[in-house]
């Protein structure tokens, strides 16, 4: 009875300062509350306030495309409308945020996307708009409109007024050398962006390879959204993790022939035979050993050990509705590559909400360990990546969270706390087996 009149004069206080508006964001919030899909945060509430205000400026948000004439003879751009940077720890609710405000937005020339998914599209279309140029191009000459940042930011603002990112983190120098002429350029067309991030702006691509180089960007980003930190305390995923057992840790069960038996199920239930297949990404062939219609039954060392990356476990997630995941080893910094890849494979299936079953070496909390089981032979592979990369020990660059490990530890409590969710009920019924 307590909570409910705490709960109502919340409820009251947030209608007071913020005009309480139908179809809103604070009335989907609300709403949620009262169906007890989420639970009351005061934390979650003064984000919520911020994002009414934004829905607010979009409802009459025009991007105003400039004409050659405005190009050359006018040197202000337009006013656009502040977007939002949120931050804060794992589970603590941005993504349920960001998709309460994307859902509620009325602005129509909206997308909203993984980070990752969003750096592949940009670096397709880069491909696309340099193989057109070098087309049109004469031979021997380089055609004088060859930079692909200006035009491939442009055909994304055509369509799209709102931009929203969801786990917003920089990893790869390839994206972190693009980002600030890419979103300046984003940002000049008038394009707000919404992300969500567990860093903080200041901690992006934080010791990072040539991270002077990034560091603008930080600033633009700074500048064109607000900075939010939401960190209530409490990781949602694990609060309200299922009871039915979809992890299984070969010390504690017969792993194997539970795992047997749901895939038998699973089978059962496919109009297809078990056989292996062959999905050709990029003009290469990915082959998955063990599958069944839209499942596959698949070992760490088949999606981990192999050099696959975002756009591989895309098209896996896009076929398969459910993915059996073997024989996860306990990781160290010894194992970047692997641990790397596990993290982005587990990233893109939450995405795109893939039914994940797995078995692993040890309980979930402990599948990456931050220590080094060989200090030689990691300074060794240390050493001989740094040759190949021209870096001298105890150079700025030698201190990156390429070679720290770093990142990965930050990065695995992700993991760790989305493998969670992903065990439970509500999350096998977001995707449809159909």
């Amino acid at each position: 009875m307590m909570l409910k009149f705490i709960n109502a004069k919340l409820f009251l206080n947030s209608v007071r300062h913020k005009s309480f508006q139908k179809g809103g964001i604070v009335e989907a919030y609300w709403n949620k509350v009262r169906n007890n899909e989420i639970s009351l945060d005061k934390t979650q509430l003064k984000v919520v306030d911020r994002l009414e205000e934004l829905r607010d400026s979009l409802k009459s948000y025009v991007v105003i495309k400039p004409t050659l004439f405005s190009k050359l003879f006018t040197k202000e751009k337009q006013k656009s409308v502040q977007g939002i940077y949120l931050f804060g720890s794992v589970g603590c609710g941005k993504t349920m945020l960001m998709d309460l405000f994307y859902e509620n937005c009325p602005l129509e020339k909206k997308k909203r996307t993984h980070f990752n998914s969003f750096m592949l599209d940009v670096h397709s279309r880069i491909h696309a708009y340099k193989k057109q140029t070098l087309k049109h191009s004469a031979p021997g000459k380089k055609n004088l409109n060859y930079d692909p940042i200006g035009p491939v930011a442009e055909s994304i603002c055509d369509d799209t007024w709102l931009l929203c990112l969801d786990e917003f983190q920089v990893t790869d120098i390839g994206d972190a050398m693009i980002l600030k002429r890419l979103f300046t350029a984003i940002f000049d067309n008038g394009t707000i962006l919404f992300a969500t991030s567990n860093r903080a702006p200041d901690d992006l691509y934080k010791n990072g390879l040539q991270r002077s180089n990034f560091l603008p960007f930080i600033s633009i980003l700074k500048e064109q959204c607000l900075p939010m930190w939401l960190d209530s305390g409490v990781d949602y995923r694990t609060k309200f993790s299922g009871s039915k057992n979809k992890f299984y840790v070969a010390s504690e069960s017969n792993a194997k022939r539970e795992l047997d038996e749901a895939f038998k199920i699973l089978a059962s239930k496919e109009n297809d035979v078990i056989r292996p297949k062959t999905l050709t990404i990029k003009n290469r062939n990915v082959i998955l050993q063990k599958t069944c219609g839209q499942v596959a039954d698949c070992t760490f060392k088949e999606l981990c050990d192999r050099p696959l990356g975002a756009i591989d476990y895309l098209v896996i997630s896009q076929v398969y509705n459910v993915v059996i995941i073997r024989d996860i080893p306990q990781m160290t910094r010894r194992q970047k590559s692997q641990a790397r890849r596990f993290i982005t494979l587990i990233d893109t299936f939450y995405d795109n909400k893939v039914r994940v079953l797995c078995s692993a070496e040890v309980p979930l909390k402990k599948l990456f360990l931050p220590a080094v089981t060989n200090p030689v032979l990691y300074e060794d592979e240390n050493r001989a990546l740094m040759d190949d990369l021209n870096i001298t020990k105890g150079s700025e660059n030698a201190e990156a969270s390429l070679f720290s490990g770093e990142e990965e530890v930050f990065a695995f409590d992700r993991t760790v706390s989305r493998l969670t969710e992903m065990q439970t009920d509500e999350y096998w019924k977001l995707r449809s087996t159909s």
